[in-house]
C-alpha cells in the first residue's frame, strides 16, 4: 500500500459477484483518508460483468 501522509490506497471488491457464479472479479483501486474514515469503505460502483451497480466493500 502506498502511503502519502494520512491517505492510503485501498481495494474495493464487489460483494455480489461471488454469488453470481460468473468467473472473474470486479475490483476498483482508490484512496481514502485514514484519519477521517477509519472504518472500511462501502460504495456502490458499476460491475461490468454483472452489468449493473453493486455494492463494493474495502478488502484488506
Amino acid at each position: 500500500m502506498a502511503k502519502r501522509g494520512n491517505r492510503v490506497q485501498v481495494i474495493l471488491e464487489c460483494t455480489e459477484h461471488k454469488e453470481s457464479g460468473k468467473p472473474g472479479a470486479s475490483r476498483y483501486i482508490t484512496t481514502k483518508n485514514k484519519k477521517n474514515t477509519p472504518e472500511r469503505m462501502e460504495i456502490k460502483k458499476f460491475n461490468p460483468i454483472l452489468k449493473r451497480m453493486t455494492l463494493h466493500k474495502e478488502i484488506k
